[in-house]
């Protein structure tokens, strides 16, 4: 019964909420050097006032009642439990689109999107740009989770969204990510191509060609080349999440301050919020997302798909070029910017958009903007 799908809801035991409150009520808080704000890390002052909203006042039934509006299920697919959304669109050509999300993401990030995308006409667009949206949890993260066995990398992950997307009777189907969700799309282009209508990335995986010259590159092109990938204040939970993950899970796992420290500085750090992370997100929206990393007990399974791309190769690709149709939306505050040349070296590439605002999480930060180019792209493609 392996291929079985079953309906699933998300709902937490009332104990499990009282032992979370519980464990922030003991909380053992760091020192903090005065007028180091964000510089060393997590400001301690903020994390403070955000985990005594968590205990307070954080509604986790609401952020349930906002993903169980969706349709949910869980089925197996190479021996693992695989959580998803289906939200099917009335109109009768919608297309199958595939949304996958990353780390510290989970399917909470497409909230404000599927509605949009599977019903075009309440949300001011035509009917002729519907999608049947496929939304599952990775491998490994939430209630796709824990993995049991080692070896799921992003390409044993992404064949199994394909499987899930064939399982449910899609033959063809258009994929869309950011994050892991963009490097599950580039795999899945270059692993069933015959699958794919196309791609849509707003985290465009490009590098500068190797042995290049950057004497000959434009001011744009050398501004571009930094980013995430050489930023090594940045790149700190790389490191550890691709070698040592279960050193860290130890804290993460027994510690809901040090969870939420651990994610809050990605959503300030990756998000366009200028230093002020509520410009982008609400408390209760990136308590939300924490929760569900808390609440599955999924920090340690999700980080290790980090150590197990790392060790499989899997982050980059093969050298060629996908020939899959693909559209890149970058955004400028995103941890990585590369100019489309670059980009055309590893996809694609039939469509470019630079985003006038919006950080590594643009379903959540931009929803509008990102609905726009996904609707754009594939209309061409339909």
């Amino acid at each position: 019964m392996s291929e079985a799908i079953e309906s699933f809801r998300v709902s937490v035991p009332d104990a499990d909420i009282e032992d979370l409150r519980q464990r922030l009520s003991r909380t053992r808080w760091p020192d903090q050097i005065p007028g180091t704000g964000w510089d060393y890390g997590t400001n301690t002052q903020y994390l403070r006032e955000l985990c005594d909203y968590w205990q307070h006042h954080y509604d986790w039934r609401a952020t349930e009642a906002v993903i169980n509006q969706w349709p949910q299920f869980l089925t197996t697919v190479d021996g693992q439990r695989l959580h998803f959304i289906h939200a099917r669109s009335a109109e009768p050509n919608a297309m199958p689109l595939l949304l996958t999300h990353g780390w510290p993401g989970s399917v909470l990030e497409f909230m404000k999107v599927i509605g949009p995308l599977t019903d075009p006409l309440r949300h001011g667009g035509s009917a002729d740009d519907a999608f049947h949206v496929v939304c599952p949890s990775l491998p490994g993260y939430a209630w796709s989770g824990p993995t049991t066995e080692t070896g799921w990398d992003i390409a044993r992950s992404a064949r199994a969204l394909d499987t899930l997307m064939t399982r449910l009777g899609y033959a063809r189907y258009g994929a869309q990510g950011g994050d892991w969700g963009s490097v599950a799309a580039e795999q899945l282009a270059h692993q069933v191509p015959e699958h794919l209508i196309g791609i849509h990335v707003n985290l465009v995986l490009a590098r500068p060609p190797a042995g290049e010259d950057p004497s000959t590159w434009t001011d744009e092109e050398r501004e571009r080349s930094g980013g995430l990938g050489t930023d090594s204040n940045q790149r700190g939970y790389v490191a550890i999440q691709s070698t040592r993950p279960q050193t860290l899970a130890h804290g993460l796992s027994d510690s809901p301050a040090g969870l939420a420290s651990w994610i809050l500085e990605k959503l300030r750090a990756w998000s366009d919020c200028h230093g002020d992370v509520e410009t982008s997100f609400t408390k209760d929206e990136m308590l939300g997302d924490i929760s569900t990393y808390w609440f599955t007990n999924t920090i340690n399974s999700s980080a290790r798909l980090y150590r197990e791309s790392r060790v499989h190769g899997t982050v980059r690709g093969p050298n060629t070029a996908t020939t899959v149709p693909t559209g890149c939306a970058v955004f400028p505050a995103e941890i990585l910017r590369p100019v489309r040349r670059w980009a055309e070296n590893r996809y694609n590439v039939v469509r470019w958009t630079e985003m006038p605002r919006g950080g590594h999480f643009a379903a959540w930060e931009e929803p509008e903007l990102l609905v726009d180019d996904v609707r754009s792209f594939f209309r061409t493609l339909r």
